[in-house]
């Protein structure tokens, strides 16, 4: 099976999206429910029925969870000037999560390569109103569906594990013992008039057109309030929201020799009163428009391989993709995964001057919101800091409810979109040094490094729009980072030159143990990231980073020229001149 996993700044999101962020509005919104909700009866009646009935058959149901989400998302898009959508809406998803057998052995387990998630369904939508008698049925229509697919893997389990290797890690139980939790949070609200934010699209969409190398454009402004309402076996109860905004900047633009060159840029905030400005917007445009113009005009580069300096979101890319996927829990008990990090706790696997954790529970660094944060994860368990790295040891992974042999409990990371089934994911992973110096320090130490490997030119990655990694045993352990930025640094001192047609490459063992100073300015990064469990949004914190070498090779392009002629608004014989 292929596992590759992905990170960007720009993924899309679908109707029923998990915690998809998205913009405000200059007014306070209004906090929901703070007592238990309705919802949480309704499905605690279903709860007691089923385990009382299912608990009985032959295979015995064990544990249930039933979350509930409801989203009410808003979503503002525009193109050159005019709108292309402005649209509300409101959902509401049922789950059933149904495990059958035993907290040691049961319908979810991996046995070779057979995936057990091709027996889950993703739930069903459910009213939008509080009519408790219809959630119930609905609630009971689909226990007994789930209930009949987990049978049914439980007992071709049982007959493929007498035939198959399941793997190293198969002595950990399928699921752990956790303690209950109940919380009553606060659930979310927005109200919006979108007309507003129709102008603004308009307005920042008509920015763009001043540029006769912008080929399109597209603004999205979209705001979400997300609530979860969750019930289990074991007692847990809790119910809490949370309100995202963002403001997406999309441009595309195409270089005499083909090669496609998109800018994207983002706001992200939760507080309505903290929506970026027009003039903070339309500088940003102003930037975006230079960028696009230069790189049209950029040589491309060569491959390379030699010092580089990754600014901060650029190295907290680098981290999340070399790192964070790679220590996500689930992996080390698939034998079907590399491993890589598997066998190599308390073993050095960077710098003694490096730590990292990963720690959802932070909402924000300093003024920067973190799209990493939740306060209880998507089984019900409450989100933790977790130190994965310290002074360059590895001493623990991100966790789930599947237990690793040593690790038998959940840290609070078992995430999912909706309609996927939850594993251990990324929050917000962070990473801190202490070989820090200024930036202007590091970037003498970067050029002494270029001069003393003999090399022309290094890299400096200023800016990134994502990248992946393949983890699977059947491919080669290497990531790929897409930088939107980069120049070269040449060594004799000219002028930095931007170049253009780069990836970053490399596998994460060597990687990592190149890194040789770091500055004293981390910047966030604030993504979705798509794995097995669906898109999530993420967070990776980062200082800029010297690497000692680094490889980039070619990037992937089109055989399509530019349009043969320029926008009409930039075509003098329109204008009634001549060509």
């Amino acid at each position: 099976m292929k596992r590759a996993v992905r990170t960007s700044v720009r993924l899309r999101a679908t109707a029923m999206l998990v915690g998809l962020v998205c913009v405000g509005l200059p007014v306070a919104v209004p906090q929901g429910r703070t007592a238990k909700s309705s919802l949480l009866t309704a499905l605690e009646q279903e709860l007691a029925r089923s385990m009382e009935a299912f608990g009985r058959l032959d295979p015995p149901l064990y544990f249930v969870q039933y979350t509930i989400t409801e989203q009410h998302r808003v979503e503002v898009v525009g193109s050159n000037a005019a709108l292309l959508s402005s649209q509300e809406n409101r959902a509401r998803w049922l789950e059933a999560r149904l495990r059958v057998g035993s907290y040691e052995f049961d319908n979810t387990r991996k046995v070779g390569d057979r995936d057990p998630g091709m027996f889950q369904s993703p739930g069903t939508q459910i009213p939008i109103e509080d009519d408790l008698g219809v959630i119930r049925r609905a609630i009971w229509l689909e226990t007994d569906r789930q209930y009949r697919s987990a049978a049914q893997a439980f007992l071709k389990l049982q007959t493929d594990r007498e035939v198959k290797v399941e793997g190293a890690t198969s002595e950990a139980p399928d699921f752990s013992r956790e303690e209950p939790h109940q919380a009553y949070l606060p659930t979310g609200e927005i109200q919006l008039d979108r007309r507003p934010w129709e102008e603004k699209v308009r307005r920042y969409t008509a920015a763009f057109r001043t540029s006769a190398a912008i080929l399109n454009c597209i603004v999205t402004f979209s705001a979400q309030a997300t609530n979860q309402f969750l019930v289990n076996s074991e007692g847990t109860r809790v119910q809490f929201g949370n309100i995202r905004y963002r403001l997406e900047l999309f441009t595309q633009s195409k270089a005499p020799d083909g090669m496609d060159i998109n800018r994207y840029f983002n706001f992200d905030w939760t507080d309505p009163r903290e929506a970026p400005s027009d003039t903070v917007v339309l500088e940003r445009v102003q930037k975006m428009i230079r960028e696009a113009e230069a790189l049209v005009a950029a040589p491309l580069v060569e491959p390379f391989a030699g010092p580089a300096l990754l600014t901060g979101r650029a190295a907290a890319v680098f981290f999340h993709e070399v790192f964070g996927h790679r220590v996500e829990g689930h992996r080390q008990k698939d034998i079907t995964e590399g491993q890589t990090f598997t066998g190599k706790v308390g073993e050095p696997i960077m710098p003694e001057f490096i730590s990292v954790y990963d720690d959802p529970t932070l909402a924000r660094l300093h003024d920067t919101v973190l799209l990493g944060h939740y306060p209880y994860d998507d089984e019900g368990v409450p989100s933790q800091r977790v130190a994965l790295v310290e002074n360059g040891v590895l001493r623990n992974f991100l966790l789930s409810r599947s237990p690793l042999p040593g690790f038998p409990r959940s840290n609070g990371h078992g995430r999912r979109q909706l309609g996927y089934a939850p594993l251990s994911r990324q929050g917000n992973l962070i990473v801190e040094s202490r070989r820090q110096v200024s930036p202007t320090e590091l970037r003498r130490l970067f050029l002494e490094e270029v001069r003393r490997q003999g090399k022309p030119f290094g890299l400096w990655i200023d800016d990134i729009a994502g990248g992946f990694t393949f983890t699977g045993r059947g491919l080669p352990q290497a990531f790929q980072v897409i930088p939107l930025i980069v120049y070269r640094v040449y060594a004799d001192g000219r002028p930095d030159e931007l170049v253009r047609g780069v990836d970053i490459v490399g596998t994460p063992l060597v990687s990592l143990t190149k890194i040789l100073a770091t500055d004293n300015q981390p910047e966030v990064f604030n993504g979705y990231c798509g794995a097995e469990s669906g898109s999530v949004p993420v967070a990776a914190v980062a200082p800029a980073l010297l690497i000692s070498e680094l490889e980039v090779q070619k990037k992937e392009t089109s055989s399509d020229k530019p349009p043969i002629l320029p926008p009409p608004h930039h075509d003098p014989l329109v204008a009634g001149g001549k060509r």
